[in-house]
């Protein structure tokens, strides 16, 4: 490699570990690789808790000034997969959600933060359910680092609009995937 490809290379290297937060990771003493009935739905045929997983995060970069959560299936048969929680305008201070913070009655969530429609069509928490029979589908639980203190959004909105403004004023994600299947 030529000194000046090593430079450039070099360069680039670290300002991708600036870009997406180096260290960034979030965690959960709840899930091991398997969703347990605690994370399974409550409905559409299934019969588990539906209670969301205490979670974990460090390490945000610089200059985040609100986090935001989501759980997606990409394995659910709808073309689009399937939003199981979004949960954002979390403030930049708090770096975990309590056991069930998902149930928006319980008044766990962090004050400020808004929990809106998953694609179970109702806000909060909607635990795994994938269908009888299918081969164990992936749950993707991911934090984002946002360069805004707040989303301009409220509960009514969909996972799509609230993608892209997550994607609009991210600094940096981080993600843990667990299983499951029925």
């Amino acid at each position: 490699m030529k000194p000046i490809s090593r430079v450039v290379f070099v360069s680039l290297l670290v300002s991708a570990c600036f870009i997406y937060g180096e260290g960034f990771t979030l965690k959960s003493p709840d899930i091991s690789g398997q969703l347990s009935q605690q994370q399974v739905f409550a409905g559409f045929g299934c019969n588990g808790e539906n209670i969301s997983p205490r979670l974990f995060w460090e390490n945000a970069p610089e200059g985040t000034k609100s986090f935001a959560i989501t759980v997606y299936d990409p394995d659910a048969p709808t073309g689009a997969g399937w939003w199981h929680w979004l949960i954002f305008n979390i403030p930049s201070d708090v770096t975990s959600l309590e056991l069930n913070a998902g149930d928006v009655e319980s008044g766990l969530a962090p004050e400020g933060s808004v929990q809106s429609v998953t694609s179970f069509g109702q806000v909060g928490f909607g635990g795994a359910c994938p269908p009888e029979g299918d081969p164990p589908h992936a749950y993707v639980f991911t934090v984002y680092a946002l360069s805004v203190e707040s989303l301009d959004l409220d509960a009514n909105a969909t996972p799509s609009l609230v993608g892209f403004y997550l994607n609009h004023n991210l600094l940096a994600k981080a993600s843990l995937i667990a299983y499951y299947s029925r």
